[in-house]
């Protein structure tokens, strides 16, 4: 079908059937509450939610400015939208000074909050008083504070300017190729007045814009009628993408549309997540890790309840209540006690082999990701009759054969839940040749930890493990004795006379004197 367009409009004459031109305002949004500033920090800024939290905590407390501690913005964890009229008031005149006259609407404008279960007990983050520009402020300021302080400000400011004016036009277009016709569209829009665009633009809003639609173009004065020549025609394919990872500043906006924690618990969300590796962080990304995975598993599985969304937002509400004094607090705790301490203790019943069973089934797809071969993913491949499960050691969950102690095959979980070892070509020990001082076997193997190199076998076989950075299939015969030699003596002391060890660690090569 695409070939059979591009041969007609490769050999198609082109014509204006339509132009029109419609006027579109574009309105600021409001000030900032909690979550968009901290998404906003993150799009436009590159700070994550707990240092936005931090600089922003104390641009609250107070700058010291000229001997004065000065407290530069309200207070930052917040739903509300809405400013003191005396904000409102001041933001005016400093849009008239600041900008003229044409910037400033004839009305003031007041925002109302869309977010689930919200308080507004407070006023919406703005600075204290619109007359300290970034500019006048810049020079008491760390360059964080600076940065964040300026944001705070122009999204003030420019909530309470006029509405940006656009242009938008429509270009619909016949193309003819003898008795066969197409029609074409080209839309572009250019802005007649920028408005509240001149003091704040949202890098993040007009990410998602563009990604909408392709109208952020300029057109070329065009007509009805008027006929055009071609310059070019392309076809190119394009493939259905999956959603994309969440961000910081995504993860929030999601939270917040759920209902899900306050203000106040955003960042202290998110920096749990990380503490505790149930997630790290890759180019701004947010990936979850194989802990994560195996504890969401467990809780969706044997506590269903407590971790459905309509739960956590239900018992926002209920605090919510506690707090207007509609609810009493004791009656609250004692509804979720009894049930919770009943789920505790039919899961302290159940047996360690059905909690592995629940989890073998919840998390297959990633731990026993299918084989090319189409093969049983989870028949051992290095003993061919053993079945492969989850097991609990010492240092947490990896993946071994039934047939332990005769076949011992481990891998580890990979950060997103799956077999590091799978996706290395590890499932079986890579042999590498043979130490030239011992004449014992070098091999590649994937263990519970991760990649090792190991020298010979059984219970005198030296192993040592990958360092961070290292991929197993760059890993050659001179690499591998090179990292299985290690520590290495390099040479006496000059002072001590005493040996100098040289090793490679986990956080890089290190050289060790005298035990230390």
């Amino acid at each position: 079908e695409a070939g059979r367009l591009k041969t007609l409009l490769d050999g198609a004459a082109y014509s204006v059937e339509t132009v029109e031109a419609k006027p579109v305002k574009r309105n600021p949004g409001p000030p900032f509450t909690t979550s968009s500033l901290q998404q906003a920090a993150s799009s436009n800024i590159g700070f994550g939610a707990s240092r936005t939290m931090q600089v922003a905590q104390k641009l609250y407390e107070g700058i010291d400015i000229g001997g004065e501690t000065v407290g530069l913005i309200t207070y930052m964890r917040t739903d509300g939208v809405q400013m003191a009229p005396e904000a409102i008031e001041q933001a005016r005149s400093a849009i008239v000074e600041q900008f003229g006259p044409r910037y400033m609407p004839e009305k003031p404008r007041f925002y109302s909050t869309k977010a689930k279960n919200a308080q507004e007990a407070h006023e919406a983050i703005r600075p204290t008083d619109f007359n300290r520009t970034p500019d006048k402020v810049r020079q008491y300021l760390d360059a964080d504070q600076a940065r964040l302080y300026e944001l705070i400000w122009k999204r003030g400011i420019a909530s309470q300017m006029a509405s940006a004016e656009m242009e938008r036009t429509t270009v619909e277009i016949s193309a003819t190729n003898g008795a066969e016709k197409a029609g074409l569209r080209a839309v572009g829009s250019v802005v007649r007045f920028d408005g509240f665009l001149g003091a704040y633009v949202d890098r993040r809003e007009e990410d998602d814009k563009s990604e909408d639609d392709d109208e952020d173009g300029r057109l070329p004065e065009i007509n009805a009628r008027e006929k055009l020549d071609k310059n070019k025609v392309n076809s190119s394919q394009h493939f259905t993408e999956p959603p994309p990872r969440y961000s910081e500043a995504s993860l929030i906006k999601k939270m917040e549309e759920l209902g899900i924690g306050r203000p106040s618990t955003y960042a202290a969300t998110l920096k749990t997540l990380s503490d505790r590796e149930y997630v790290i962080m890759d180019k701004r990304k947010l990936i979850p890790h194989s802990k994560g995975r195996l504890v969401t598993a467990f809780l969706e599985n044997f506590f269903t309840k407590y971790v459905e969304y309509d739960f956590t937002a239900d018992l926002e509400e209920k605090l919510d209540r506690i707090s207007a004094g509609e609810l009493d607090w004791k009656q609250v705790l004692r509804e979720f006690w009894q049930d919770f301490f009943g789920q505790i203790e039919d899961t302290k019943e159940l047996r360690v082999t059905n909690v592995l069973d629940a989890l073998n089934e919840a998390l297959a797809p990633l731990v026993f990701p299918k084989r090319e071969d189409g093969s049983d993913p989870r028949i051992c491949q290095v003993c061919g009759t053993g079945n492969l499960s989850l097991k609990l050691g010492k240092y947490g969950a990896f993946v071994g054969c039934s047939n332990y102690p005769e076949c011992n095959f481990t891998r580890q979980l990979s950060s997103e839940g799956g077999a590091d070892a799978e996706a290395s070509g590890l499932n079986e020990p890579k042999e590498l040749g043979t130490d030239p001082m011992t004449g014992e076997q070098l091999t590649l193997r994937s263990g519970r930890f991760g990649p090792y190199i190991q020298r010979g076998d059984g219970k005198e076989a030296k192993r040592s493990s990958l360092p961070k950075g290292w991929l197993p299939d760059d890993i050659d015969h001179e690499k591998a004795l090179a990292l299985i030699n290690l520590p290495r003596d390099v040479g006496k002391h000059p002072e001590s006379g005493k040996m100098i060890s040289a090793g490679l660690g986990r956080y890089g090569p290190f050289l060790l004197h005298d035990g230390g």
